[in-house]
């Protein structure tokens, strides 16, 4: 079997990281299909997100690991990964208890483009928790 049509249609997982060590990783709820989020995740977050069954990723801007839910309490439980045909992308199904935004939505994508403009946002979502409540400092 060729390199490519191992990589694509293989059932062995071998993870395409980029120059950085990161592969991009889409979190989805697994009842809704609503996506939550879309981070990145270096060869120890996928395998402790593996290991303990819950979402861990890299932050880019801080450089370290950081466990989805670590300050907010919103984990993510983790259900299925998968795998996009050339192995540079992952979809984590979740389950979730409730907003997954760091600013109180139930997902990032709480916006749109407004139709008829280009530049122009509108909201497309109400705030389900209070992130001040959820991220107080200890």
């Amino acid at each position: 079997m060729a390199a490519n049509q191992h990589i694509e249609e293989g059932l062995e997982f071998v993870p395409k990281f980029d120059a950085n060590g990161l592969i991009t990783a889409i979190s989805q709820d697994a009842e809704t299909g609503q996506v939550l989020m879309v981070a990145y995740m270096n060869d120890e977050a996928l395998r402790l997100t593996q290991e303990t069954g819950n979402a861990v990723f890299y932050s880019r801007s801080r450089k370290k690991l950081w466990k989805k839910g670590e300050e907010s309490g919103h984990v993510q439980k983790v259900r299925q990964i998968l795998v996009d045909c050339d192995q540079d992308c992952l979809i984590l199904k979740v389950t979730v208890d409730q907003g997954q935004c760091h600013v109180g939505y139930q997902s990032c994508f709480y916006r749109g483009i407004k139709p008829g403009t280009t530049q122009d946002l509108e909201l497309i979502a109400e705030k389900v928790y209070d992130p001040q409540e959820a991220y107080k400092k200890k």
